[in-house]
């Protein structure tokens, strides 16, 4: 998940600040006008004082040019004053602005290392009991919650795929037992191996969900990884498959270094090469499997021929258990052997893609097909060597 930041104009502490120095403007631009007056009155009743005769002379003309002197002379030292000391109360509000909003900042400091990393991190805010303490303590109490929930989930999961694999393991294995007898009956047979291609339908579609709920949260214990040598071991596993449904793969495997988990990112190009089989045509299909580095990012991308598919329909199939209905007639019959799909492959590669703190993009060729995109970020330890090396 990306967080904008916002741009200094929006900021809470610059808005602080324009409202201290307006205010202070404000104030004293009221102050200024009211000693004008009070200073104006002052003057006109000590000449009235004096003598009334003297206003209609050339001494009361005199006492009266020195009066507007006096107070244009005021005005301008105040004005002048005025915005010299509204400068430095601008910056001293900008400064107590600052330290107001340091909880604040705190805050969102930990809550972008928590949408980053995990949820076991809590803010702990010291300080007053005002409400931006009340608001730290009630984020961490929520933390805590999501924590938990997320735990909750994770175990469930596992436990449910576990219990539910065991039995799926035990009909597999008596099924092939059964199967293995040389007196089976030729419908038992065709009976039995039925039951294993469900069966292992039902397997995938676990793996599939544990696969799913284990790369939710972000990779903490990451390796380097190279996608490269990755996709080229998915390659070499996926050929026979590729080779007996007739879909070429090609490759162009350039450096693509990153820091993560090796058997995620496994399931994750694994996934994108079973559906670019799966989904593709039957004659004079292809696969292309790019792995190179792009602006600081390793970026791998995955094109294959296929069915034309509307650009709207492209970001459905990230959500889990969704298929586009024409792909899915193309699954049945060009590379009917590898199985329906789980629905949940791209599910996953996105899941993944996340967890490494990258994104997936797709979208569709204009011949038919798709083009998946995985970017993630550069392992930082092989940009230092490559530095250091040039």
């Amino acid at each position: 998940m990306t967080i904008r930041r916002p741009r200094w104009r929006s900021t809470i502490r610059v808005r602080l600040t324009l409202l201290y120095a307006g205010a202070f403007f404000l104030a004293g631009a009221v102050l200024v006008a009211l000693l004008y007056l009070y200073l104006g009155q002052v003057l006109s009743h000590q000449l009235a004082v004096r003598d009334p005769a003297m206003v209609h002379d050339a001494v009361g003309a005199e006492f009266q040019r020195a009066r507007e002197a006096t107070l244009n002379t005021m005005l301008v030292a105040s004005l002048v004053l005025l915005c010299v000391v509204g400068v430095a109360a601008a910056a001293f509000g900008w400064l107590l602005a600052g330290r107001a909003l340091q909880p604040l900042h705190q805050i969102t400091t930990t809550a972008r290392r928590v949408a980053d990393r995990s949820l076991h991190e809590r803010i702990a805010l010291d300080g007053p009991e005002d409400e931006i303490k009340d608001l730290a303590d009630t984020f961490d109490a929520m933390l805590e919650r999501l924590d938990r929930a997320f735990e909750s989930q994770q175990r469930f999961v596992a436990n449910a795929s576990h219990e539910l694999r065991t039995p799926l393991t035990i009909n597999r294995t008596l099924l092939e037992v059964a199967l293995a007898k040389p007196d089976v009956d030729e419908s038992l047979r065709q009976l039995g191996d039925t039951l294993l291609t469900v069966n292992e339908r039902h397997e995938r579609l676990i793996d599939g969900l544990l696969t799913l709920a284990s790369s939710e949260q972000r990779i903490t214990d990451a390796t380097r990884v190279d996608l490269a040598d990755v996709a080229r071991h998915v390659i070499a596993e996926s050929a026979a498959v590729a080779q007996k449904v007739g879909v070429e793969l090609r490759t162009d495997l350039g450096p693509a270094p990153v820091a993560g988990d090796a058997v995620l990112l496994e399931r994750l190009i694994q996934n994108l090469v079973d559906n670019g089989i799966r989904y593709n045509i039957g004659e004079d299909g292809w696969v292309m499997v790019r792995t190179t580095v792009v602006d600081d990012r390793a970026r791998l991308t995955v094109e294959n021929t296929g069915a034309v598919v509307p650009p709207y329909a492209v970001p459905s199939l990230f959500e889990p258990f969704r298929r586009h209905p024409s792909t899915e007639r193309l699954a049945e019959s060009a590379a009917g052997s590898l199985g329906r799909g789980a629905g949940l492959g791209l599910s996953i590669v996105r899941s993944v893609a996340r967890a490494h703190g990258g994104e997936a993009h797709a979208g569709p060729r204009a011949d038919g097909g798709l083009i998946v995109e995985i970017d993630l970020p550069i392992d930082s330890r092989a940009d230092a060597e490559a530095s250091r090396a040039r």
